[in-house]
């Protein structure tokens, strides 16, 4: 090194030094959180190697949760490997819905009766959605869609059937909120109108509510809430004659009135008041249904009191009351629902509240970091999220928190 990259060097160790420690992290504990080794660490902070290699500075500079500029002094891209093999694996993805993959890869390697098997694979594709796992589960999702079809195609009767519903289980709503999430709201269609299809054919008016469900997100992500809520509405009044004893579609009727309630804080045509008033009569029916099903999975959803009360969360953030949406987080204890990306969620949307709160700036990074730790591919293509972390950027911040801040800034494509 020159004297200059020397000088540079010891600036930059001092850097990761600082951070480390105030995190409380051991030197041997930063090696296995990023895979370099004890010894290139110690280098680096005794400024007897410059961290150059951007790879190795993002690794370091998210372990530590800071920007990579705060270890460098100079901008770094952004990298997010998780999100961008989601990406990539999109074109095989599009290919599956359209029907397209290739024969010998799918079919063979089935059982005589598959439907064991593909249970378990269809429940594991939502888990993974759950879990925000979207670089998985865009993975395996051609494989999983191929051979569904195949399966669908080589059997007849209730097998058939119960196959038809596994096909639209893998559209829902691995497949549909993936893509929605994503920015692929076009590719989300497609899965949907592939699983209506699919669901014509069981003639069952209660997947036909779910068809709708899921359809009506995709038309709030492509800013059309008004359509979503016209549809939401009819599928409640038919859901409403088919509910009898059973619990899920009891479950499914609750998470109409949640999606309807959403569609409703998101329609710009009505006044604020009567957004509130509306959602509100929505939410209540939610939270009768859910007295009476309790913490429910069925549908491969999550329904129940815990999610009623994260919607709440997230209907009053919609509408600017951000008072009562940390009202209602402080009722609230996320960890009865399993799905990371439920919990995140509430995390994230208690922290756009909190932002809009004077002095409850620090509490609301809290809030998005947490949120980021359970589902970091989730929060990070949030536009929402990103939108809050621009506001925080220019409120006061301690020291600490700010270098937080930008790191998170730096996370979410913000800046470096």
């Amino acid at each position: 090194m020159d004297e200059v990259q020397e000088r540079r060097a010891r600036t930059v160790g001092t850097a990761v030094r600082a951070a480390r420690r105030q995190r409380g992290i051991t030197l041997k504990g930063l090696a296995e959180i990023t895979g370099i080794s004890v010894g290139q660490l110690s280098m680096v902070e005794n400024g007897k190697r410059l961290l150059a290699n951007s790879v190795m500075i993002e690794q370091i500079a998210a372990a530590l949760r800071v920007s990579p500029a705060d270890l460098t002094g100079q901008p770094v891209a952004p990298l997010d490997p998780s999100t961008g093999g989601a990406h990539a694996a999109v074109p095989a993805l599009r290919l599956a819905l359209m029907g397209l993959s290739v024969p010998e890869q799918t079919g063979d390697r089935l059982p005589g009766n598959p439907v064991g098997l593909l249970t378990v694979r269809v429940s594991r594709a939502n888990n993974l959605y759950h879990a925000s796992e979207y670089a998985t589960l865009a993975v395996e999702l051609p494989a999983l869609l191929a051979d569904l079809q195949a399966a669908v195609a080589a059997h007849d009767g209730l097998v058939r059937r119960r196959l038809l519903q596994l096909l639209a289980g893998a559209y829902h709503p691995a497949c549909v909120l993936l893509l929605k999430n994503l920015g692929y709201p076009d590719l989300a269609y497609v899965a949907v109108t592939r699983a209506a299809e699919v669901i014509a054919e069981l003639e069952d008016p209660v997947y036909g509510a779910l068809s709708v469900f899921f359809t009506a997100h995709v038309l709030m992500a492509v800013g059309s809430p008004d359509q979503a809520l016209v549809r939401t509405k009819a599928a409640i009044d038919s859901l409403g004659h088919h509910l009898g004893a059973g619990r899920a579609p009891q479950a499914l009727l609750g998470e109409l009135h949640l999606l309807s309630a959403t569609a409703i804080t998101r329609d710009q045509t009505r006044t604020s008041e009567a957004r509130r008033v509306d959602a509100a009569i929505h939410l209540a029916e939610a939270e009768q249904l859910a007295r009476h099903t309790g913490e429910t999975q069925d549908w491969h959803l999550n329904f129940g009191l815990t999610n009623v009360g994260i919607h709440r969360v997230s209907l009053n953030t919609s509408l600017g009351r951000h008072g009562a949406a940390v009202d209602a987080g402080g009722l609230l204890s996320p960890e009865a629902i399993a799905a990371p990306g439920r919990r995140m969620a509430f995390h994230s949307d208690l922290g756009k509240a909190l932002a809009h709160l004077r002095g409850k700036e620090t509490r609301a990074l809290q809030e998005l970091l947490s949120a980021e730790e359970i589902a970091p591919q989730r929060l990070r293509v949030d536009p929402l999220v990103r939108d809050c972390v621009a506001h925080l950027l220019g409120r006061p911040f301690p020291a600490h928190s700010l270098r937080d801040l930008r790191g998170l800034a730096h996370r979410v494509g913000l800046s470096s």
